[in-house]
């Protein structure tokens, strides 16, 4: 290859280059707060969104406590994704603009057990009942986190009224999957969100909680009034409610219908 030739390609390869590292530079990292019943399909489909933009996406999970506190305190974030109750106080309160979040997806409480293990009569509010006496141990959120399981299936305890007779053997855990625990032959049983026991590699779902004592929670996704990158959060909020995400939702349990 001629001098010439090689002065020209390395001119190219150049342009080339500082068009890369621009375009680059021109996609922001949008910092994303979300609910952790949300975690497996927002992990996926933000990867999907990185590979389909060029945004990088920073994801943080909480229970729906910590991400309205972290709201609250001003942490950066460009998306929350929470209870759609969480999302209409935020907006209330100034931390998420108005008009600028939709559903995404809707969950149940749900009972699970290790894989092989029985799968106990949780068909009807006394039998649910007769199932948590039984059980050896169980795990929930501590509804002091202000996770939205935790704290319903506190109160349904109260309603049965065996709150005190099972607390000697609940685990109680801050967020996460305490389905893992679970799965590991460390606790028995395991009442959460159906979206964050599904992900969860050895364990059964046993089924939802009787309708009697449910809770169907929608979560939504919206732009944040501090968000320094409001066109690409837009444009992911948009992104996780694409109609043909749907399938993805659904196995990921996050189409709980009654």
């Amino acid at each position: 290859m001629g001098l010439s030739k090689t002065r020209t390609l390395c001119a190219v390869l150049l342009v080339v280059a500082l068009l890369t590292s621009a375009a680059l530079a021109q996609a922001p990292e949008l910092h994303v707060l979300s609910a952790g019943a949300m975690r497996s399909i927002v992990t996926d489909l933000a990867g999907a969104f990185e590979k389909e933009t060029g945004n990088t996406v920073k994801l943080t999970f909480g229970t729906v406590g910590v991400v309205r506190a972290k709201l609250a305190e001003g942490a950066p974030a460009d998306v929350a994704i929470m209870t759609q109750e969480a999302m209409q106080e935020m907006t209330r309160q100034g931390a998420v603009a108005q008009g600028s979040w939709t559903a995404i997806g809707r969950t149940g409480i749900g009972v699970a057990v290790r894989d092989g293990a029985p799968k106990p009569d949780i068909g009807s509010p006394e039998a649910l009942k007769q199932t948590l006496l039984a059980t050896k141990s169980l795990v929930y959120v501590d509804p002091a986190q202000g996770g939205t399981s935790g704290i319903h299936f506190a109160s349904v305890l109260q309603r049965l009224g065996i709150a005190d007779a099972v607390k000697s053997k609940t685990t109680l855990v801050p967020g996460g999957y305490p389905a893992e625990l679970v799965a590991k032959g460390e606790v028995e049983l395991v009442v959460h969100q159906i979206s964050e026991i599904v992900p969860v590699k050895g364990v059964t779902l046993v089924g939802p909680l009787p309708k009697e004592l449910q809770k169907t929670t929608v979560y939504a996704a919206g732009v944040t009034v501090a968000s320094t990158s409001k066109d690409a959060a837009r444009a992911f909020v948009a992104f996780l409610a694409r109609p043909d995400f749907k399938p993805k939702l659904a196995a990921a349990g996050l189409d709980y219908k009654e």
